[in-house]
């Protein structure tokens, strides 16, 4: 009952990502429920923080009181029952954030000043942060597998090498990834040389709750570590199929992106 109850929370909670990123009516398939199950489940702050959005959307004017209980409200927060969704309440009252009447709730100008703070560091719903080796041999991987398969589901693909900056290479990658709706890691290597920095930029991004995309080409596949060998990675051979493959888990785990023609 634990794992159907967490399972539901994981799809829930990411067709309410879909729709907050204006994807009303995301697809869903097998592949989809697999990704999706790889997922962390929402931190604490993180559904305090859609706590905050939900009132706030659902309120026409500053200070107007909705339902305390409520189906959407428990989505939103991504709780199991409504023991949950009262405890997340408890908290946001106690930190000033909400007021609550017993059987309505209402938000604060702190609340609103922490919905503001997020809406001003909101993701590029558009980007796509990519991480790989930077060779030559990963050229044409890259322009016509990846950078084709992104731009073909609505997104632009941002390789930290290809963007112009002044700043230290690790401060702009973390700028970008923070920026990004998902990121593509491919651990595509050199024989006996790993690519420790897309282990990295793919653990950053997944602390961040950011979906990743793992991918790598069939001849080194059996050289990832063993820690992200659990994931699905889509194993692939030459540039059409990498980008055949990265098509369709794009939309099936991301869905369509705001650029799609």
């Amino acid at each position: 009952q634990n794992r159907a109850d967490n399972e539901k929370v994981l799809l829930t909670s990411w067709l309410i990502k879909q729709r907050k990123l204006g994807n009303q009516v995301p697809r869903i398939n097998s592949n989809t429920l697999d990704e999706i199950n790889q997922h962390r489940k929402l931190s604490i702050l993180d559904r305090v923080d859609n706590l905050l959005c939900y009132i706030v959307q659902s309120s026409d004017r500053i200070g107007e009181k909705i339902p305390r209980q409520s189906l959407e409200l428990t989505a939103w927060t991504a709780s199991v029952d409504v023991r949950e969704t009262n405890f997340l309440i408890k908290h946001c009252i106690e930190k000033a954030l909400i007021a609550s009447d017993g059987e309505n709730i209402s938000i604060t100008i702190d609340g609103l000043s922490r919905v503001e703070d997020l809406e001003n560091s909101a993701t590029d719903n558009s980007l796509c942060f990519v991480a790989m080796w930077f060779s030559t041999e990963m050229d044409e991987p890259y322009n016509k597998g990846i950078y084709p398969a992104v731009e073909k589901c609505g997104y632009t693909a941002q390789r930290i090498d290809k963007k112009e900056h002044i700043d230290k290479i690790d401060d702009a990658i973390i700028a970008e990834i923070r920026r990004s709706r998902f990121i593509i890691a491919d651990f595509t290597s050199e024989p006996d040389k790993p690519r420790g920095g897309v282990y990295y930029e793919a653990g950053f991004a997944q602390g961040l709750n950011i979906p990743v995309i793992w991918t790598c080409r069939s001849d080194c596949i059996e050289s990832v570590h063993f820690d992200t060998r659990q994931f699905n990675h889509i194993v692939w051979d030459a540039p059409q199929d990498l980008y055949e493959k990265l098509t369709a888990r794009i939309g099936a785990v991301i869905g369509d992106g705001p650029l799609r023609r």
